[in-house]
């Protein structure tokens, strides 16, 4: 059987991912930037919705309390990490897929890093309202909630494509995902804890890791194209 030699061209499929990457990265430095130099209109239009969104949350106390649930245990990051955590578990022992295992763990992992290092830069503060429903801790920028989200889900949902899962459960997985990092991203805004461009940010950054780690996994994780990867 003849092997590809190390100078082949790249597929189309990375090519494309590349690309994607490419637009992602340049859309999150966008916005960290107009957030760094705190842009007028970026900021204006951040204060306009949230002061709108804290207005309803004040005036919808059930539905508040609905979104503090869901944010506060089905969203948290504590949550999607250790629902990666699990199948990272079931890779291993069910699976025998250590390689994709670690993948999996190393990248969430970096995910997670990336958010923690860029609070820590930027160090935007968080909405404040006289009569908050809620309250968070650390710097905004960007919501940990919506990267971690973004991240976990993307991350699974392409394994899920990746291992040739059946239409029925391939739409509702989609559904889930979709429902998930469109949620938590709403819910951080109309409990008053992110600025819109908090979300928006954490969403961008989030499918930039996704994307890099995906076309990470496809060039460089031996049996990352097929066929079992156990070690």
């Amino acid at each position: 059987m003849h092997s590809p030699t190390v100078d082949s061209p790249p597929r189309p499929e990375h090519r494309a991912a590349a690309g994607l990457a490419g637009v992602l990265a340049a859309c999150s430095i966008l916005l960290l930037t107009l957030v760094a130099a705190r842009w007028s209109p970026l900021i204006d239009a951040d204060g306009d919705v949230s002061r709108t969104a804290h207005r309803w949350a004040v005036g919808e106390p059930g539905l508040t309390q609905a979104c503090r649930i869901l944010t506060d245990w089905v969203w948290d990051p504590w949550t999607m990490r250790l629902l990666c955590a699990a199948v990272v578990v079931w890779l291993v022992v069910r699976q025998a897929a250590r390689r994709t295992a670690l993948w999996l763990a190393v990248a969430v992992a970096l995910g997670s890093l990336l958010q923690q290092g860029l609070k820590a830069a930027v160090d935007r503060p968080r909405p404040v309202f006289p009569d908050p429903v809620d309250s968070a801790h650390y710097a905004a920028f960007p919501s940990g909630h919506a990267m971690t989200a973004t991240v976990v889900c993307g991350l699974l949902l392409w394994l899920l494509h990746r291992h040739g899962v059946s239409p029925a459960v391939w739409r509702a997985a989609l559904a889930v995902a979709v429902v998930s990092v469109v949620g938590v991203g709403l819910t951080r805004v109309w409990l008053g804890v992110h600025w819109p461009s908090d979300v928006v940010g954490g969403w961008l950054l989030g499918a930039l890791v996704v994307t890099l780690a995906v076309w990470v996994y496809e060039r460089r994780v031996p049996g990352g194209r097929k066929g079992s990867d156990a070690s």
